[in-house]
């Protein structure tokens, strides 16, 4: 398969586009993609907000305010407001992508070598990326469209600069001030994620040549991992993880 009916075969027919991948893997494209499309997010709600306010909102919100004193919380404000601080905001995608991508895969080849079966890390990168763009696409999308018809104010910025505006899970039935542990827990259960692990599932099935069980144990234990550190750092901050 070319890159572009790789790229929508992914959407349509998932079974076969692995197949193709495993034959030939690659995810340089997919991961450019998932860092556009974070960028690109990230950069409309910038503009769409003041960003400085937004800063402001998320120290003097923040748990650990309690324990600054008004010097300190300024301090911690101006620093966090330093063009160098913004625009590392503004470039994290292009940092972050291609980390979560390089650990992903090398995650899903462990898993393989596990259940008694072999994979590539380039195979096991492409069933990373390609698992995640779908729901990345979608969901940016969504996102975008929710900024322009409702621009959230800054107390909203930045939990939405960490987890979107678009929120299909049921940790929108808690507190995010007051319930951040259930927000995180609950939060884990969103439908674009859901999305991501059936595409998993199928991508390490077809590539790795691995059962539908073994394929579905190596997604079903990563995500776990997942919601339990997010829980976790959760606890620690005492706020809310996407």
């Amino acid at each position: 398969m070319s890159t572009p009916e790789t790229l929508t075969g992914i959407f349509f027919e998932p079974g076969r586009t692995f197949e193709a991948l495993r034959a030939r893997p690659r995810f340089l494209v997919a991961g450019v993609i998932l860092a556009v499309a974070l960028l690109v997010f990230t950069t409309l709600l910038f503009q769409k907000v003041d960003y400085d306010q937004m800063v402001r909102q998320a120290v003097e919100s923040s748990p650990q305010a309690e324990q600054m004193s008004p010097e300190q919380r300024e301090a911690a404000i101006s620093m966090q407001t330093k063009p160098v601080f913004k625009a590392l905001n503004y470039v994290s995608p292009l940092i972050g992508v291609p980390i979560f991508l390089a650990l992903g895969g090398l995650i899903y080849m462990l898993g393989t070598v596990v259940m008694g079966k072999k994979i590539g890390y380039k195979q096991a990168v492409s069933v990373w990326a390609y698992s995640g763009l779908p729901p990345a696409i979608l969901g940016t999308l969504a996102n975008l469209i929710l900024l322009f018809v409702r621009p959230p104010d800054a107390a909203d910025a930045a939990a939405a600069a960490r987890g979107g505006l678009v929120h299909a899970n049921l940790g929108i039935l808690f507190d995010r001030a007051t319930q951040p542990l259930l927000v995180t827990l609950f939060g884990a259960l969103d439908l674009f994620s859901i999305y991501g692990l059936v595409l998993a599932a199928i991508g390490l099935r077809k590539v790795g040549r691995l059962s539908t069980g073994a394929a579905w144990t190596i997604v079903i234990a990563v995500w776990l991992v997942g919601v339990l550190f997010r829980v976790g750092i959760a606890a620690l901050t005492k706020q809310a993880i996407g």
